[in-house]
C-alpha cells in the first residue's frame, strides 16, 4: 500500500464553503477548457452542479471568479477574472506552504504507518 498526503484547507462564510479544494480544482479546469461543460465532464459531474459551484464563488467572493459567454456563431465559453486566477493561485501557494512547514510532522506520521 501507498500512503498519501494531502492538505484540504475550506474558508467557510457563515456554514457555506467559499474556497475549497474541489472549487479550487474546478476553476483550474475551467481555466485549461475554456468552458463549464468541459470542466464539469473532467470530474464527473453535471454541468448544472458546476454552475452551482461557479455562482456560489462569484456571489460569495467580493468580485466574480469566472465570467462567461453565450453560445451562438462565435461560441460560449468561460474564463477565470483576475480574481479567479488569484484565488487558484494563493489556495495553491498556501497548500505548497503548508505542506513545507509541515514537512518533519508528515515525515514522523508516514513513519508510523504500516507498511
Amino acid at each position: 500500500m501507498k500512503s498519501k498526503v494531502e492538505f484540504r484547507v475550506r474558508i467557510y462564510r457563515d456554514a457555506q464553503i467559499a474556497i475549497g479544494p474541489g472549487k479550487v480544482d474546478l476553476l483550474e479546469a475551467i481555466a485549461e477548457t475554456g468552458s463549464i461543460s468541459a470542466a464539469a465532464r473532467r470530474f464527473g459531474m453535471s454541468y448544472r452542479r458546476a454552475w452551482q459551484l461557479v455562482d456560489q464563488m462569484n456571489h460569495t467572493l467580493v468580485r466574480p471568479v469566472v465570467e462567461t459567454a453565450t453560445g451562438g456563431s462565435h461560441g460560449g465559453g468561460a474564463r477565470l477574472t483576475k480574481t479567479g486566477e488569484e484565488v487558484v493561485r494563493r489556495y495553491r501557494t498556501m497548500e505548497i506552504s503548508a505542506r513545507s512547514a509541515a514537512t518533519e510532522d508528515i515525515a514522523a506520521l508516514l513513519r508510523m504507518i504500516a507498511p
